[in-house]
């Protein structure tokens, strides 16, 4: 199982070179990825971590591929409804090729109606444009010159560039619901779940493996996890967080923890990602201290 956690871009007062340091850290003990996270715009009354000093994640991400050399880079996860899918498209090819072909696409549908109605983009309508998106991004993505024709953008041999530098750039698609694994069947390369506990994934997980064979997909699906990680004597909580109903977080001491993520390596999760961003700058780099000398060697690999 690999380990990645999430860039510090939202939630407390923004320090540039306090979350480039975050990200360094998690690069020089060892994480595999960084990941960014999106909202554009948030009801002021909502109570939510995003709502606060949340530094675009396209343009983040961009700026992070020439701060850490090695990591993977990924998206946990884009809106695809939010932004128009040719410029998208096109944004996230160049930050492939930026990176040397580190990007991983992490996706989802969407859920807050506030912000859709705000950005002038449908709700109802928000599951048919986020597969016709993948559908055209597949398509700008292996070709260089591109005719599609869709519900939403059409358009007729076109050029395209830049293509990724990556042959096949992975799409993880987001979400909990069997609609969210219905579309990564049908248009991803893995599920990207969040917050949900080891047997609600391991079921999922064989929802997915089902739909998998079901659309005569070659391979297997990359399955991936997101959630918060507090270790009890390190982590220090700044900011308030409520997991919404049906989702789990990982609280404990290290034994703890360490049996909690055997169980998820069990349930089929191949990268875990941490949410670290309601912790204070200091106290991330420590539970990622401690997660890699503590928790990490007592997990097979």
């Amino acid at each position: 199982m690999e380990f990645g956690i999430c860039i510090p871009h939202y939630g407390k007062a923004i320090d540039v070179q306090a979350i480039l340091n975050n990200v360094r850290h998690a690069e020089a003990v060892g994480f595999a990825s960084v990941w960014v996270t999106d909202h554009i715009i948030v009801p002021r009354t909502m109570d939510l971590i995003y709502r606060d000093n949340m530094l675009e994640p396209v343009a983040l991400l961009s700026h992070i591929a020439a701060v850490v050399p090695r990591v993977t880079l990924g998206t946990s996860v884009l809106i695809l409804p939010y932004r128009n899918p040719v410029v998208l498209a096109k944004m996230l090819a160049t930050i492939d090729q930026l990176s040397g072909g580190r990007l991983i696409v992490g996706v989802g549908g969407g859920w807050m109606t506030e912000e859709f109605a705000a950005l002038g983009t449908p709700f109802p309508a928000r599951g048919k444009v986020s597969d016709e998106c993948l559908r055209l991004m597949r398509e700008t993505w292996s070709q260089a010159t591109v005719s599609f024709s869709g519900q939403y953008t059409s358009f007729q041999d076109m050029q395209v560039s830049p293509l990724p530098a990556q042959p096949h750039l992975p799409i993880w698609v987001g979400g909990v619901s069997p609609r969210a694994r219905r579309r990564a069947a049908e248009f991803g390369d893995g599920w990207h779940a969040t917050s949900l506990t080891a047997e609600a994934f391991s079921d999922g997980a064989k929802h997915l493996h089902t739909l998998w064979r079901k659309n005569n997909r070659a391979g297997a699906p990359v399955l991936s996890m997101r959630a918060p990680l507090f270790i009890e004597g390190v982590s220090q909580d700044v900011l308030t967080y409520a997991p919404r109903p049906g989702r789990d977080l990982l609280r404990g001491d290290v034994e703890t923890l360490t049996s909690r993520l055997r169980a998820y390596q069990e349930a089929g999760v191949q990268h875990f990602v941490f949410e670290l961003s309601i912790q204070s700058f200091d106290s991330s780099a420590r539970t990622m201290d401690t997660f890699m000398t503590k928790i990490k060697p007592k997990l097979r690999g």
